[in-house]
């Protein structure tokens, strides 16, 4: 979820560059006489909140946690385009015995910071079994339990089959490892320091400045091209191509207009990578919001929103429309919408409800695309007697807004939202079931039919039966009329000839696998 929590990727946005005055003037990366080169500078898009795998929002957080923290898998992309699975460098061995039962072996002689001793199976088991008891559990809803079966080894044992466990959880941000005893310490969850972090790096933070990483004197595995990385806190699109085209930053994640320009014309010695397309934008709507709460008004709304004209009008005609949550390519991706763009039916709902003169807030992140997405919505309303004013925010209180812990959901009323997903449509739908009003459900809606769906989708390994699940699950939530949905965005970057990138097709940068080309 959830930019994606997420991972969803949820990609964050803000008003302006952060840090920028001490910008300028640092190395691109420094090289010494050894193998490493010796520092990478490379942009974040967005500051920490939550490091913590359970409570995350995601984005820059996983960036980091891949760094610094163990996984089972990583995820691999295949020439031909097909996801799978290969095991990472702490494990020895990872095979399926049968769909319920995953067995693993740890390579020995890991060692966890701050004196926590060394990785093992029981780090796993704390993990896996914790992570079920967070915000992040709908990865790992299939897994029963991780039985040990000796230091380094154990297995996974599912409740029943869960074809997609390895991509979904294991390859995702909530699959990252953290120290049982550690965790133990400093009372079973944290924020924004690692209690202990086992990998090619620690991690150093300067709050609203950079995300450094920097050599770990106890790491045992193979070293990064890169010795030191530094991820400077750049929220404002702009001012990060400005950045690189100055030569700043190494890489960065870049807009749709400026992709659209680059291909064009790009800066010198320089390159695009597209990561992947597994975003999904819709306009969402607050259903128990009395201006909201006539499904007439919210489907008036529906018809008068034109998802083209956002597409060439703010993304360049760089996305692709979407007819629903799940990406290109996934099982269950929808080809086309039930409602349609028909201002006269839209004007006649509005009638039947007898709404006229219609005030409306459109929140959005404070990021170029979506502001100028909320304002052609703003306009495309306004032809059907809606005024809408839109409200631009920045990451913080953006993500807050529907999380009854920490925001105000109820008062809540329209909104542009993006998550990210892994390559399979568990990870999306899981965010709008009934347990997730207040959480990501910021609809705020309930049907037990698509909680029904959902955990069948789970258990299903049958690849038409799924669609079928996952095309009514899709229905059901287009029928509540709180959804307009808009594209499925790519995740592109720009970096230097000198370096190669290693991308999740999500957005999120595997720092410590970035190499010197």
């Amino acid at each position: 979820m959830l930019e994606d929590k997420l991972n969803r990727r949820v990609f964050l946005g803000s008003s302006a560059m952060v840090g920028g005055a001490a910008l300028f003037g640092l190395p691109l990366f420094a090289k010494d006489a050894n193998a490493q080169a010796a520092k990478l500078t490379v942009r974040s898009d967005q500051d920490i909140s939550i490091l913590d795998p359970g409570y995350m929002i995601g984005g820059t957080e996983i960036e980091m946690q891949n760094a610094v923290l163990p996984v089972l898998l990583n995820l691999h992309v295949g020439e031909d385009g097909v996801y799978g699975w290969e095991p990472s460098v702490y494990v020895e061995k990872f095979e399926e015995r049968d769909p319920t039962h995953y067995d693993f072996t740890l390579k020995p002689g890991f060692m966890w910071t701050n004196g926590y001793g060394e990785f093992t199976a029981e780090d796993v088991k704390y993990s896996y079994e914790r992570i079920k008891t967070t915000d992040w559990s709908g990865n790992f809803e299939p897994l029963d339990h991780v039985e040990v079966t000796g230091k380094y080894s154990g297995t996974l044992v599912l409740s029943q089959p869960y074809a997609p466990f390895t991509l979904t959880g294991l390859t995702s941000g909530p699959g990252a490892i953290l120290c049982k005893a550690a965790m133990q310490k400093v009372g079973e969850k944290f924020t924004t320091e690692f209690p202990a972090t086992c990998g090619p790096y620690v991690f150093q933070w300067t709050p609203k400045q950079k995300l450094s990483l920097r050599p770990n004197p106890e790491w045992t595995g193979p070293k990064p091209a890169f010795a030191e990385v530094d991820g400077l806190l750049i929220t404002e699109p702009s001012a990060a191509e400005l950045a690189f085209e100055a030569g700043e930053v190494a890489a960065t994640i870049i807009t749709a207009a400026t992709y659209a320009r680059y291909k064009e014309n790009p800066p010198e010695n320089s390159a695009l990578r597209v990561a992947g397309a597994l975003q999904y934008m819709w306009l969402g709507m607050n259903t128990e919001h009395p201006k909201l709460s006539d499904i007439r008004v919210r489907k008036a709304i529906q018809h008068a929103v034109d998802a083209e004209q956002i597409i060439q009008g703010a993304y360049s005609g760089t996305t692709e429309k979407s007819n629903g949550i799940i990406c290109p390519g996934l099982i269950g991706h929808r080809k086309a919408t039930k409602y349609s763009y028909d201002l006269e039916k839209a004007k006649m709902m509005l009638a039947e409800a007898g709404v006229s003169g219609l005030e409306l807030e459109l929140k959005t992140l404070n990021e170029q695309e979506r502001v100028l997405s909320a304002q052609i919505i703003q306009s495309q309303l306004a032809q059907v007697g809606i005024t809408v004013k839109v409200i631009p925010l920045d990451s913080g209180p953006f993500w807050e807004m529907g999380d009854e812990q920490k925001g105000d959901p109820k008062n809540l009323q329209m909104y542009l939202m993006r998550f990210g997903t892994n390559p399979d449509p568990q990870e999306a739908t899981q965010w709008f079931t009934s347990d997730q009003v207040g959480v990501w459900n910021w609809e705020r809606w309930k049907n037990d039919e698509y909680d029904a769906l959902y955990k069948q989708g789970i258990a299903e390994s049958d690849p038409e039966k799924r669609e079928a699940i996952y095309l009514r699950m899709q229905e059901i939530m287009e029928d509540t009329g709180a959804y307009v949905w808009i594209n499925h965005e790519p995740e592109v970057f720009v970096h230097r000839k000198d370096i190669k990138i290693d991308v999740l097709p999500s957005g999120e940068m595997r720092l410590r696998a970035f190499t010197k080309a």
